[in-house]
């Protein structure tokens, strides 16, 4: 018969917990920063706070930890440009917003420089299923800004001989070509002077200069 007084043994080999959010977000970080390819799970651990085991344990592999990373990329930075650009009154303020907006998020001292998604060169480095993965996040700025300006057309806005996919991309390429800029160190106020220059292409393609010359 045990003592009353007897000290309850201790229970043996169960796993230390972990924030799973909080080692994901440094996993995101390091994915940003360094790329698919060149992060390491030496890198990884280090930067989560955990052994091998438990990274295959709670997330299975590299590869589906970086398809995690995308998502919580999107659901945690995506206000920061988009937000902007849905609550704008017109297309021409949604895509400045959307332009003048990433110039800041792009840059911010908090968060590594540029954008995960469009400095990620996962598919080339022959990991398909994650190229795809990242092409198709990319495809959401076209299809949003295509929306966009669908929508602008047929409230009168902008002409409707508009070449809607060809303004679309441009506004995306500018982007996009901010993103690798902070990367390379470009300033706020350097990019912000590119949306400004973009705005101008834009007033002469829908022809808003001449309306604001009226």
């Amino acid at each position: 018969m045990s003592n009353v007084n007897e000290t309850p043994a201790r229970s043996r080999g169960r796993p230390r917990a972990f924030d799973r959010e909080a080692a994901l977000a440094q996993a995101t970080r390091l994915f940003w920063i360094k790329g698919f390819e060149a992060t390491s799970i030496a890198d990884l651990t280090e930067a989560m706070g955990i052994g091998s085991p438990s990274l295959y344990a709670a997330f299975g592999s590299k590869e589906a930890l970086y398809a995690e990373a995308l998502r919580h990329y999107r659901d945690n930075n995506e206000a920061l440009v988009w937000a902007g650009f849905f609550s704008a009154g017109t297309a021409r303020e949604a895509v400045r917003s959307f332009l003048m907006d990433s110039a800041a998020a792009l840059t911010g001292l908090d968060i590594p420089r540029g954008c995960m998604v469009a400095l990620s060169s996962v598919g080339s480095e022959g990991h398909v299923e994650l190229g795809e993965l990242v092409r198709a996040a990319r495809a959401v700025t076209l299809d949003r800004l295509k929306a966009r300006l669908n929508q602008a057309i047929s409230e009168g806005e902008i002409p409707a001989s508009t070449d809607v996919h060809a303004l679309a991309r441009f506004v995306q390429t500018v982007q996009n070509g901010m993103s690798i800029l902070a990367r390379d160190g470009a300033t706020r106020s350097e990019l912000e002077a590119v949306a400004e220059l973009a705005m101008l292409g834009w007033d002469t393609r829908t022809g808003d200069a001449e309306r604001r010359q009226g």
